[in-house]
């Protein structure tokens, strides 16, 4: 996997901004630090003082699976949730049956499974 270094962002992460290069490699965050040399192999973006944020939490969807969806579904509420930069998020237990116990729960995982 090609590594790729982001120039000069705004970080924000856990309450606090810092400027800053941002070198990934393998999928995976590998130096945050000022003026990192970039390689042949590295695509670089400018990030030019604009923010960086991680996946964004989104504590209140409402993705109607089970016995709603006809209103949206988790596969295509949570497509549209990563669409928006939304990484995780809290589903409110508003169907049918009403998610009000551990075994419902262990269910509504289980239907997500691969969908989500």
């Amino acid at each position: 996997m090609a590594s790729l270094l982001i120039k000069e962002v705004l970080l924000v992460n856990e309450g606090r901004t810092c400027e800053c290069d941002v070198l990934i490699r393998n999928g995976r965050i590998q130096q945050l630090a000022s003026n990192i040399n970039a390689t042949k192999s590295d695509q670089v973006i400018a990030g030019n003082g604009r923010y960086l944020l991680p996946g964004m939490i989104d504590d209140q969807v409402h993705f109607r699976e089970p016995g709603l969806t006809h209103k949206g579904d988790i596969a295509t509420e949570s497509a549209a949730a990563v669409a928006g930069g939304i990484t995780s998020f809290m589903d409110m237990p508003n169907v049918v049956p009403k998610t009000t116990s551990r075994e419902l729960l262990a269910e509504r995982y289980a239907l997500a499974e691969g969908r989500a």
